[in-house]
């Protein structure tokens, strides 16, 4: 109806002053009769004026006033108001065109300022807010607007009280409903979001792929160490054994020597000794020709008593010119030896003996001489 008969710059002026006083009217009560007896309703400050002039608030409660000289000029109400800052375009300091809305909580804390500071209140808060936020976002790049959005609110807060001070209004809170951005920015940005997420499932990616590696290689040297400390232990453990064997093999030894030497020092012990030579040569001609077929035996290899008697001459040497034996021992082997064997069978003993060398060596001399010598 007013775009049909009026310009479109008048429809506009006509449309904002509709606007205004939609709002004048949620911002304030209506004016009410002098009656002379006044109610005042809690949380409403009335402003008299006698003859034009301000004369004083009127406190909640019953209030009398003066009929025709005194008049209500001003009903301001002091509850908190939540009001609407229209869409706006504003530009970031990365030239980004935003379209911003936001809503807007302030309250009425001196009435007398409220009604004779500024004319309409609620628009001068209003366009106040829609500056300040207009500057604040140009102070920011695009990127930080989300997350510098509640400093931002507070920011926009503290330039609102600056400036409303001297109405009588106080900025309780300032807070940005809704951020519109232009469509290809939105794509650029949802690209973004999409490569940093890729990027950072490839980071994952290959952190997981380390790790994995890191806990094999780690396992692979762990597995080596233990097995090769397994295999010193075991390698310890095994000369350990084989020392005590060895020691216990020793000592066995030693002590079946010692027995030996007992019992060759008592009497008749020589003729055992004797027994037992003879009875060991008689078993190493059984194991003859097993190994090898070639073989270099002496003429009288079958004489058992002449082989054990170059054992008891050399046992006796041997005993003699130990020099641990003491004297006593060797006078008791001469004796033993005495009653066993005579000097003349000694001396018959030694003389076959070396007949018997010379012999062996005559034979050893015709095998290895060529036949073309012979």
């Amino acid at each position: 109806m007013i775009r049909s008969v009026a310009s479109p710059r008048t429809s506009r002026l006509l449309q904002q002053v509709i606007r205004h006083t939609r709002q004048q009217a949620r911002f304030r009560s209506s004016l009410p009769w002098n009656t002379v007896v006044l109610f005042v309703p809690q949380q409403e400050a009335w402003i008299i004026e006698r003859f034009g002039k301000y004369q004083r608030n009127l406190q909640p409660g019953l209030n009398f006033i003066l009929p025709v000289v005194d008049s209500i000029k001003y009903v301001q109400s002091l509850k908190e108001i939540a009001i609407d800052v229209p869409h706006q375009a504003a530009i970031t300091l990365d030239n980004v065109t935003l379209t911003m809305d936001a809503v807007l909580y302030l309250r009425v804390t001196d009435p007398y300022k409220a009604s004779y500071g500024v004319e309409d209140p609620e628009y001068a808060i209003t366009q106040l807010a829609q500056t300040t936020m207009r500057s604040e976002i140009g102070k920011i790049a695009l990127d930080t607007v989300f997350r510098e959005r509640e400093s931002l609110n507070v920011l926009i807060v503290d330039a609102l009280n600056k400036a409303s001070e001297a109405w009588g209004i106080t900025c309780m809170r300032y807070e940005i409903r809704d951020i519109k951005l232009p469509s290809r920015v939105q794509e650029a940005m949802q690209m973004q979001v999409e490569a940093e997420r890729k990027k950072r499932a490839a980071i994952l990616e290959s952190e997981g792929i380390r790790e994995a590696e890191i806990n094999v290689a780690e396992g692979k040297k762990q597995s080596r160490i233990l097995n090769s400390e397994a295999s010193k232990t075991e390698q310890i453990n095994q000369a350990t054994g084989e020392a005590e064997a060895l020691i216990a093999k020793a000592g066995a030894k030693a002590r079946s020597v010692k027995i030996v030497a007992d019992a060759l020092s008592k009497k008749q012990g020589i003729n055992a000794v004797s027994y037992n030579i003879a009875e060991q040569y008689v078993a190493a001609f059984s194991n003859l020709a097993k190994r090898g077929n070639t073989l270099i035996l002496p003429s009288n290899s079958g004489d058992v008593s002449n082989v054990v008697a170059q054992a008891m001459a050399v046992y006796k040497n041997l005993a003699v010119h130990d020099p641990h034996t003491t004297d006593e021992e060797k006078e008791q082997q001469g004796k033993v030896s005495d009653e066993s064997f005579s000097q003349e069978d000694i001396f018959r003993i030694e003389d076959s003996q070396s007949d018997q060398t010379n012999k062996t060596l005559d034979d050893i001399e015709k095998i290895q001489k060529p036949k073309g010598d012979s």
